[in-house]
C-alpha cells in the first residue's frame, strides 16, 4: 500500500465513481497475482532468474524504487499533513525515514515479514476507526457509480500497462518471490492470497472515500483538480480529532512498510551486484557505501518536496511506469519467460521519453488517443526481445552440398572452463581463462594470500594458454625459445583461501618482435583483484639472438592476436556456436 495504491484510490473512487475505481485496483491486483503465478510456475527458481537478470536491469530496479518512496513520501505530505495541518513535514518525513530505514537495515527479509503482519493488524484497525469516525458528508455527497471523461478512458491502456509490468520492475516483490521459493513456499498461493489481500486494502479506501464525499478536492500547477486529499480533508473539517489521527495512523503505517521494504531490497539488491562487479571503481570506494540504499533514499526525499513545492499531481510522479520504464520491464518480463536478451537500456530510456512527453501532453488537454498512445510508443524499446520470444529465431541452413552432421564451422577448438572444478582452464572468446582455489599453502603468516603467488598464477595462465594453442611444441626440438621480457602487476584487493579465482591472460597487442599480454585477476566475492600485462621476446636457442616473431608462434595464436593485428581471426562468427573440447581439469 504504497503511496499510489494509498492516495489515488481515493482520487479514482471520487472523480470517476465506482466503476473508475474497479478499472484502476482491478487491474492492480491482478497484475501483482500473474507475477506470483508465472515465477512460480513449476521448474522456475526465481533466485536463479533474477541472478540472471540482476545486473543487466539494476538501473530499472532502482529507479522503481526511487518513484515509489517518491510518491509515498510526496502523498504523505501533500495528501495528509498539508491538508490536516496546513504547515510543512521536514521534520515529520525525514523522522519517517530514519525510522523505517533503520528498520530496514536491522531486519530481514524473514523478520520483516512478521513485523508487516503486526502492520497490517494496526493498519485496518485504524482505518476502520477513521472510517467509524467519518464526519457526514455535507449535502450527502457520494461518488456515482460511473463519470467517464475523454480523460478516464486514455488513461485505461496506460492503467492496465504499467499495473501488469510495475511489479516485475519492483525489486521488493522479487525477493519475497525468492524468499517465498527459497523456504518451500508456493509463490502462486502467497501471490494469490496476497493479490486479494491488496485488492481488500483498495476497497477500505474507497470505502473511505465514499464516506469523506465529493467535496474534498485541490488543485495542481496543471489547473487539474485532485480528490486524493479528500479524506484528509473531511477529517480536518471538525479537528485533529480521533478519526484524524487514525487516519494518520493508517497512512504511516503503509508508509513505513513501503520504506522499509524499499530499504531491506535495495540492500539486497545492491550487495549482490557490488559482489559481482569487477568495476575498479571498487577498489577506492568500500562496497557497502556503494551498496547502501541511503543514496537512493535522499534522491527520493529531495524529488518528493520538490514535487510539492512545484505543486504537482501525483499524476506526474506516477506515469513513469507506464511510459518511461515500459520498454525495460517488458524486456525483463521476455528475458524471464526465456528470451534471448537484446535489452538495450539507453535506446529504452530515450523511447520512454519520447512516451512520457506524449503522456503528458494527452493528460493535460486531454487527449484520450495519446494517452493510450504512450504506453505502446513505450513498449517499442523491447520489440526486438518480444519478437524473440513469440518467434524464436529459425536454425540457419546447412552448408550447400552438405549433410546437416557433416556441417563444421571453421573456428578454432575451445575448451570450455568450468567452476566445480578446483583447477581448470579454457578459452572465453580472445580470453584464456584459468579457475583456482587458493589454500592454507598460498597465504602469509597475516592470513591473506601471498603477493608473489598472483604472479605465479598468471605465469601458470600464460603456459597453459601456450600448452593449449601449441600443443605439439616440444622444447627440445625448438628452434627458439620464449622470454619474458618485463612483467607489471597492479593489485587492487586482497583475498583469503579458498576464495574462488579467475585469471585471464590474452594478448594485448605486438610488432615484429615482442608480444604484449594483458592479465586480470578476479574473485567471485571480491571482484577485481588487480590487472597487469607482460612483454615477450623470442630468442634462437644457440646464441640468444631477438628473432622476429616465429611462424609457428603467429600460426598457433592466429585465432587470438589483437583484431587490429594484420594477424588477427575471429574466434567464432556471429552466432556460430564454438567447436568444444573437454576441459583441462585434475
Amino acid at each position: 500500500m504504497w503511496g499510489l495504491g494509498f492516495f489515488y484510490a481515493i482520487h479514482v473512487t471520487l472523480t470517476y465513481g465506482w466503476l473508475g475505481f474497479l478499472a484502476f485496483a482491478v487491474p492492480n491486483a491482478v497484475g501483482l497475482g500473474l507475477f506470483g503465478w508465472f515465477l512460480g510456475a513449476p521448474g522456475r527458481d526465481p533466485a536463479k532468474i533474477f541472478a540472471a537478470v540482476e545486473t543487466a536491469y539494476t538501473g530499472l530496479f532502482l529507479l522503481c524504487q526511487l518513484g515509489a518512496v517518491s510518491i509515498t513520501l510526496f502523498g504523505i505530505v501533500a495528501y495528509l499533513w498539508l491538508p490536516l495541518t496546513g504547515s510543512t513535514a521536514a521534520l515529520g518525513v525525514v523522522l519517517l525515514m530514519l525510522v523505517a530505514c533503520s528498520i530496514g537495515h536491522s531486519l530481514e527479509i524473514g523478520t520483516l515479514r512478521l513485523l508487516h503482519a503486526a502492520y497490517l493488524v494496526v493498519g485496518v484497525a485504524a482505518a476502520l476507526a477513521a472510517l467509524a469516525g467519518m464526519p457526514p458528508a455535507p449535502g450527502g455527497e457520494a461518488p456515482p457509480l460511473a463519470a467517464f471523461d475523454a480523460r478516464f478512458y486514455g488513461l485505461a491502456l496506460p492503467t492496465l500497462v504499467g499495473f501488469l509490468l510495475g511489479p516485475w520492475m519492483d525489486v521488493q516483490q522479487w525477493q519475497r518471490a525468492v524468499a517465498i521459493h527459497r523456504e518451500g513456499g508456493s509463490v502462486r498461493a502467497a501471490y494469490g492470497i496476497g493479490a486479494a489481500l491488496f485488492l481488500g486494502l483498495l476497497v477500505l479506501n474507497a470505502a473511505l472515500a465514499a464516506a469523506a464525499g465529493t467535496g474534498g478536492t485541490v488543485v495542481s500547477a496543471d489547473g487539474l483538480p485532485g480528490a486524493q486529499p479528500a479524506v484528509a480533508l473531511a477529517l480536518a473539517r471538525d479537528g485533529l480529532g480521533p478519526a484524524a489521527l487514525a487516519y494518520v495512523l493508517w497512512a504511516l503505517v503503509a508508509a513505513a512498510s513501503t520504506i522499509d521494504g524499499f530499504y531491506c531490497a535495495t540492500r539486497w539488491l545492491m550487495t549482490s551486484v557490488t559482489r559481482r562487479s569487477a568495476s575498479p571503481l571498487l577498489a577506492f570506494v568500500p562496497a557497502g557505501l556503494v551498496a547502501s540504499p541511503l543514496w537512493l533514499a535522499l534522491g527520493a526525499v529531495a524529488v518528493a518536496f520538490a514535487a510539492v513545492a512545484a505543486n504537482l499531481s501525483l499524476m506526474y510522479l506516477m506515469l513513469p511506469y507506464a511510459t518511461l520504464l515500459v520498454g525495460a520491464a517488458a524486456c525483463l518480463v521476455c528475458e524471464t519467460f526465456g528470451a534471448p536478451r537484446r535489452y538495450d537500456p539507453v535506446l529504452c530510456l530515450m523511447i520512454g521519453l519520447a512516451a512520457s512527453l506524449v503522456f503528458l501532453q494527452g493528460y493535460v488537454a486531454p487527449v484520450g488517443a495519446l494517452l493510450a498512445l504512450a504506453p505502446l510508443l513505450g513498449l517499442v524499446g523491447a520489440l526486438p526481445m518480444i519478437a524473440a520470444l513469440v518467434r524464436p529465431a529459425p536454425p540457419g541452413p546447412p552448408a550447400r552440398g552438405a549433410a546437416p552432421e557433416e556441417v563444421t564451422p571453421l573456428v578454432p577448438a575451445v575448451a570450455l572452463a568450468t567452476q566445480n572444478a578446483i583447477v581448470s582452464h579454457g578459452f572465453d572468446g580472445h580470453w584464456f581463462v584459468l579457475h583456482l582455489v587458493p589454500t592454507y599453502d598460498d597465504t602469509n603468516s597475516v592470513g591473506n594470500v601471498y603477493f608473489a603467488n598472483y604472479v605465479r598464477w598468471v605465469g601458470k595462465a600464460r603456459e597453459l594458454f601456450f600448452s593449449a594453442c601449441m600443443p605439439d611444441f616440444d622444447l627440445r626440438t625448438t628452434e627458439y625459445y620464449v622470454l619474458t621480457r618485463s612483467f607489471s602487476h597492479d593489485f587492487r584487493r586482497e583475498i583469503k583461501e579458498f576464495e574462488h579465482v579467475t585469471v585471464r591472460v590474452r594478448i594485448a597487442r605486438h610488432n615484429r618482435k615482442f608480444v604484449t599480454l594483458a592479465h586480470e585477476i578476479f574473485s567471485d566475492s571480491h571482484g577485481l583483484l588487480g590487472r597487469g600485462e607482460q612483454s615477450l621476446m623470442f630468442v634462437d636457442t644457440v646464441q640468444y639472438r631477438p628473432l622476429d616473431i616465429p611462424r609457428a608462434i603467429i600460426a598457433g595464436f592466429l585465432p587470438y592476436w589483437p583484431r587490429e593485428s594484420p594477424h588477427a581471426g575471429d574466434v567464432a562468427a556471429p552466432g556460430t556456436p564454438p567447436r568444444v573440447t573437454a576441459a583441462a581439469e585434475p
